[in-house]
């Protein structure tokens, strides 16, 4: 984590990235909770990338950020580095993901120190997040990729993922419109993305932009999904959600489109 250019690249001043109008939050709803952690991954084999944005669901204002990236633990050394080469090598991260990039078990590790450092979280059997919750665009980081991560890691799935926000289903029940991804949202919010779209810590910003934006338009955003105890079960609560057009499912992981 001492590497200038991950500093460089990852360590910006979310404040400034992220700024609130003082008029657009006196505009937001009164909502069920306190914190908003904005959470994108990256890697559709293993988990390569966990970026997390923290933000105050009353003031909309930039709180924190967690970053680190992952290393696989069930691949090959040349099928590490191959992969890595094509997905981070075009953004010239590549060389700073090898030489931080940390097991999953220990991400978590270090993830619980930052969540209970805020107040969020106390390591107890069955706990879960106080005042906050997780927003992500679409339901596959929680419903799917953290699960099957932490078969593959051998360990439990921590009490803190059992429920999460979906934004495509807020943004469909608040606007009334569909979006597949971040990306439309962004176009038809008039926002203008920053940084490189499908880098894990940017999408993390970016999202968080759209919440902010909605937000500041009025939206209650509040939890849409959550993991039934002791099962793989998850009961969305919305009526009214994002399923994926060609089969009726609800919203999976559609290739480059789930942060899209």
């Amino acid at each position: 984590m001492d590497d200038a250019l991950h500093l460089e690249k990852f360590n910006h001043n979310l404040s400034m990235d992220l700024p609130v109008n003082a008029s657009a939050a006196d505009k937001v709803k009164p909502q069920k909770l306190d914190y908003f952690l904005v959470l994108d991954l990256e890697g559709k084999v293993e988990i390569l990338e966990f970026p997390v944005v923290m933000i105050d669901a009353h003031s909309m204002e930039f709180i924190d950020s967690f970053h680190r990236f992952v290393r696989p633990t069930a691949m090959s050394e040349q099928r590490i580095k191959e992969y890595i080469e094509g997905k981070y090598g075009k953004f010239g991260v590549d060389r700073v993901w090898h030489d931080t990039a940390i097991p999953f078990w220990e991400v978590l590790q270090e993830f619980e120190d930052w969540i209970g450092g805020h107040k969020l979280w106390k390591q107890k059997q069955g706990e879960s997040l106080n005042s906050s919750a997780f927003v992500t665009c679409g339901n596959w980081d929680l419903k799917t990729k953290v699960p099957e991560q932490c078969k593959v890691s051998k360990i439990k799935l921590p009490s803190y993922f059992m429920e999460w926000i979906n934004l495509k289903d807020i943004y469909l029940n608040f606007y009334n419109r569909r979006a597949t991804g971040m990306m439309t949202m962004m176009r038809e919010l008039q926002i203008p993305i920053a940084g490189s779209h499908h880098l894990g810590m940017d999408d993390a910003k970016n999202i968080t932009r759209v919440v902010q934006r909605m937000l500041a338009d009025g939206a209650v955003i509040q939890i849409t999904a959550r993991r039934q105890p002791d099962t793989s079960d998850v009961k969305f609560l919305f009526k009214n959600r994002i399923r994926h057009e060609r089969t009726g499912y609800d919203e999976e992981y559609l290739g480059d489109e789930h942060a899209s």
